[in-house]
């Protein structure tokens, strides 16, 4: 994510303690919020984020190259109660060792069916893809565009997501210029750049699936200052000609959660799509690392 200047946090935290109104829901779809806690000195930080086809399992990745799977238990309404998950280990370079501080700033997960892991990552020439057979084998990267050289430090590859077919997609935070964002594609070992997305100045994307439905979602965050941050999730049909049919699935103002930062999209036993979304502390006492569910709405 783009670094927030945690003065700014704290001044968050301050108001919303004095205004306990702030965090209201109002939305119909809104399911419910979960503060995922943990003892494991490695948690938090989560920017990536995969659920089983069912919502009952997951694997998360943390912004310092660390990764866990976990299970999710849900009462009879299918709210969260509970979140367990192993601890948080380093994900490999390809000789099997952690990766350097200078290259851990992972940030987008995600899974193939046959279980193989992709994840994205930001930082001064080091934006780039890495795939692994399963997160607890080493890994390496994917052929590198030219494009990746010249992408913001802090405003790189966060949102990543596979379709059906296997292939990657890709885009960056905040890309220079106020134009589309560019989206990336990756399939039988080559990139093209021939798809966009269209992008208002007030949200930076943030994290990317693939629904049952077949459309693409796209996580977007707003960051407010003391007034905390707000999020956006749009969907986009995929056609021949590229994206079509936005449609804006949610929108929240400031305070209302904390810095979501992934998306996994599924349907329930109800029939219902989900999106469940969860928050990057930043490793931060200020902030938390909060689960959040909402209903796609048709």
């Amino acid at each position: 994510m783009q670094k927030r200047p945690r003065l700014a946090l704290v001044a968050m935290l301050a108001v919303l303690a004095l205004d306990s109104s702030a965090a209201t829901l109002h939305a119909s779809n809104f399911i419910g919020s979960y503060i995922w806690r943990s003892r494991d000195p490695n948690h938090g930080g989560f920017s990536g984020l995969e659920l089983s086809a069912d919502g009952s399992r997951f694997t998360v990745i943390g912004d310092r190259a660390g990764w866990t799977i976990g299970q999710i238990t849900r009462d009879g309404r299918g709210h969260i109660t509970k979140i367990t998950a192993a601890p948080v280990a380093d994900l490999k370079d390809s000789d099997g060792r952690p990766l350097p501080a200078n290259r851990a700033d992972s940030e987008g997960l995600a899974i193939a069916p046959n279980g193989q892991a992709f994840v994205s990552f930001e930082g001064i020439g080091t934006a780039r893809i890495m795939t692994f057979s399963t997160l607890s084998k080493p890994g390496k990267d994917l052929p590198r565009p030219p494009e990746f050289a010249t992408l913001r430090k802090n405003g790189a590859l966060e949102a990543l997501a596979i379709d059906a077919k296997g292939t990657l997609y890709t885009l960056p935070e905040s890309p220079r210029g106020s134009g589309p964002y560019p989206v990336f594609r990756y399939a039988k070992g080559k990139w093209d750049q021939t798809l966009t997305l269209p992008r208002s100045k007030d949200f930076d994307a943030v994290g990317a699936d693939f629904g049952p439905d077949g459309r693409f979602y796209l996580l977007e965050r707003g960051f407010h200052g003391i007034f905390g941050f707000s999020s956006r999730v749009r969907s986009f049909a995929l056609t021949a000609k590229g994206f079509a049919d936005q449609r804006v699935e949610l929108q929240t103002a400031p305070a209302t959660h904390d810095n979501l930062e992934s998306i996994s999209v599924w349907r329930d036993a109800a029939g219902d799509i989900r999106m469940t979304m969860i928050a990057d502390d930043n490793f931060f006492w200020a902030q938390r690392t909060e689960v959040v569910e909402y209903r796609v709405i048709r």
